[in-house]
């Protein structure tokens, strides 16, 4: 497999994981739940919980990459 493959993808790499721990650190669960809303920020939310979520909702965990996205552009800009 070439790396180049991989260059274009910013996703390439990362866990689901790091990305709920970043976003939850960055925003906290109250803002998270007012940006997506699904009941895994909302109803007594952890890291685990979301991850179990995540992992079997596609829709949910695209929603969550795209955030974690747009939050690494805020950042980079700032």
């Amino acid at each position: 497999m070439d790396n180049n493959e991989h260059k274009n993808n910013p996703m390439h790499g990362i866990k689901l994981q790091q990305i709920l721990e970043e976003l939850e650190a960055y925003y906290g669960w109250d803002t998270l739940d007012t940006l997506i809303r699904i009941n895994c920020f909302n109803n007594n939310p952890s890291i685990k919980s979301c991850l179990k979520f995540l992992r079997k909702t596609p829709w949910a965990r695209a929603k969550v990459e795209n955030l974690y996205l747009l939050m690494k552009k805020k950042k980079d800009i700032s």
